[in-house]
C-alpha cells in the first residue's frame, strides 16, 4: 500500500488550495479514504472522510462547509478541495485508508496558512 499526498503550501488567508492523495497497491475503489491532519503540537485529528464509491461523505465540524473531498476512482485519487483557509487550517494533511486491520498513511504535505 502506498499513499502519497501533494498538493500543500504557503496561502494566504482567506485562500484555497486542493490536495491529492495517490494511493497504489490495493484496490482503491473498494475502500473508505480518510483525511487528517496534524498541527505543531498537536494531536492528529479526523478532517474528512469518503465512501468507496463516494455516495457517503462526512467532515469534522471545523471544516464543514470550507472542505470538500471527492475520489476519482478511476485514477485511484482523492482530493481535498480546502477553501476559505483560516490560519487554524495550518497542519500537516495525510490522507488514511484502513485495509486489513491496519492503518496506511502517507508521508503528509504541508499547508500552511499566513498573510
Amino acid at each position: 500500500v502506498q499513499l502519497v499526498e501533494s498538493g500543500g503550501g504557503l496561502v494566504q488567508p482567506g485562500g484555497s488550495l486542493t490536495l491529492s492523495c495517490a494511493a497504489s497497491g490495493f484496490t482503491f475503489s473498494s475502500y473508505v479514504m480518510t483525511w487528517h491532519r496534524q498541527a505543531p503540537g498537536k494531536e492528529r485529528e479526523f478532517v474528512a472522510t469518503i465512501a468507496s464509491a463516494g455516495s457517503s461523505i462526512n467532515y469534522s465540524n471545523s471544516v464543514k462547509g470550507r472542505f470538500t473531498i471527492s475520489r476519482d476512482n478511476a485514477k485511484n485519487t482523492v482530493y481535498l478541495q480546502m477553501n476559505s483557509l483560516k490560519p487554524d487550517d495550518t497542519a500537516v494533511y495525510y490522507c488514511n485508508v484502513y485495509r486489513r486491520g491496519h492503518d496506511y498513511w502517507g508521508q503528509g504535505t504541508q499547508v500552511t496558512v499566513s498573510s
